[in-house]
């Protein structure tokens, strides 16, 4: 899927979210471990899982959803501290996630995000009164890195980093080591084929290589926050890896014989994961030709 299409069904999901965020989507916070939450939408598309970190330093989030559900995630942030959002962290720059970054980025909150994403963000668009226009400046994360950065706050140390031509350029995974935590963004789609944004600098081989240095940071014990999909251990992370380079080598050969995009569809090489894997937003179809065309 390029680029185009994707900013055309996020556009279709935020509208199908305005209609109905007022009487269905709700936000549910549950409490991983001490002081840290993750927070997902439920009845609805609500965007990506995001977690906060609560305490007296300060409050952290993790994404913010999108503007029609910007005053029920406000509220259910205050319902678990009343605190303002002291800084804000952005996994990657896909609008489900950082949709809300100017509203919050208004008050004393501070974004942070791959030096990537920011240059990607600053190049994107948004519906204006009178068409397309710059997405404003506040919506920016303040504060980038290009490879790690920490944070000492709550009696926590977060680690902040880069996974390199992932999901897109400018992934950032989030790993409370005390707790055990970590916030994988979109690297990690739980039971479900991923999304790989080949225009905005991701790959199905740094996908997996994230995945699988995702895997080697962690423990047995440690609690993943994915970016779409229910909480995951590590055996959850394990299986989407080995899933998508089973898919991608059979792809691989096909291509090598010669075969176009849509002969590589019709002989249908993933059909054995199609019932466990497949979903709306990225079918077996399109898990295929995102495979194919990354070749």
């Amino acid at each position: 899927m390029n680029k185009l299409a994707y900013l055309i069904l996020i556009a279709i999901a935020m509208l199908a979210t305005k209609a109905v965020a007022e009487d269905v989507i709700e936000f549910k916070a549950t409490e991983v471990a001490s002081g840290i939450y993750m927070i997902e939408g439920v009845g609805g598309f609500a965007g990506g899982n995001m977690a906060l970190s609560v305490g007296d330093d300060g409050i952290v989030l993790i994404d913010d959803s999108m503007p029609p559900l910007l005053e029920k995630l406000k509220a259910t942030i205050k319902g678990i501290n009343n605190r303002s959002v002291d800084f804000l962290i952005n996994t990657h720059l896909h609008s489900d996630h950082t949709g809300n970054n100017g509203a919050f980025s208004e008050g004393v909150t501070h974004i942070i995000g791959h030096e990537n994403m920011r240059e990607r963000l600053k190049k994107s668009e948004i519906d204006g009164p009178e068409g397309k226009m710059p997405l404003p400046s506040s919506a920016l994360p303040v504060i980038t890195f290009s490879q790690e950065m920490s944070f000492h706050l709550n009696d926590q140390v977060a680690q902040v980093i880069h996974m390199p031509v992932a999901h897109t350029d400018g992934d950032a995974i989030i790993y409370f080591r005390d707790s055990n935590v970590i916030h994988v963004g979109d690297i990690l789609f739980n039971g479900l084929y991923p999304y790989i944004d080949l225009g905005n600098g991701g790959s199905v081989a740094g996908y997996i290589a994230a995945q699988q240095a995702i895997y080697a940071l962690i423990n047995d014990d440690t609690i993943i926050i994915p970016g779409h999909g229910p909480v995951a251990k590590k055996a959850d992370l394990k299986a989407s890896y080995q899933m998508l380079s089973q898919a991608s080598q059979r792809v691989t050969e096909l291509k090598k014989k010669g075969k176009s995009e849509d002969e590589v569809v019709a002989e249908n090489p993933l059909k054995d994961f199609h019932e466990q894997w497949s979903w709306g937003f990225i079918s077996t179809e399109k898990m295929t030709r995102t495979l194919y065309q990354d070749l």
